[in-house]
């Protein structure tokens, strides 16, 4: 198996998220042969606006594309806000998702993860990070979502919880693109 590279879309800009330690955790414990890249850079990319978006693009927007067309897989870790994705993660993806049809995230497997401290683990923000990603192109891996509450305690050391972040690694890394 040739390597295989991972960019990770975090929807949390909070230095110490729970979303961010557990796409490090991810990056930090990667299988032999993948890579998990975090994306930097969200948190300065402009809202997305066409009249931004020409032969020239702002250099945010430039070093997230690039970082995004260079992966092989994208993976979104995402936590939940007022029962949908963060607006840091759907301005990504709307800048990932141009020029239409030709974006750095068309044909790529994606996935999503993430937590968040409510019953439903952030269920709905990963159903509309799924949506939102199939319209921008990529082709979403729907069998591969984990939406973890973390309403009792430190997730990261629940070694089963773990591993559910993991397998969905894996599980990302096996799929087969379609195009």
């Amino acid at each position: 198996m040739t390597d295989t590279r991972v960019a990770v879309l975090v929807g949390s800009l909070r230095a110490d998220s729970l979303n961010r330690r557990i796409a490090e955790n991810l990056r930090d414990n990667a299988p032999e042969g993948v890579t998990l890249e975090i994306v930097e850079g969200l948190g300065d990319l402009p809202f997305y606006n066409e009249d931004l978006d020409g032969e020239t693009v702002p250099e945010a927007a430039s070093l997230v594309r690039k970082t995004v067309a260079e992966a092989d897989r994208v993976l979104a870790v995402t936590p939940e806000y007022n029962a949908t994705m963060p607006a840091v993660l759907n301005n990504a993806i709307d800048w990932l998702s141009r020029p239409y049809g030709a974006g750095a995230v068309v044909g790529k497997p994606f996935a999503v993860i993430g937590a968040t401290p409510t019953p439903y683990g952030g269920k709905w923000a990963h159903e509309h990070t799924q949506k939102s990603a199939t319209i921008a192109g990529a082709q979403v891996v729907e069998h591969i979502v984990v939406s973890q509450s973390a309403m009792e305690g430190d997730i990261l050391a629940d070694e089963a919880v773990v591993a559910k972040f993991a397998d969905a690694v894996q599980a990302l890394v096996d799929a087969e693109p379609t195009a």
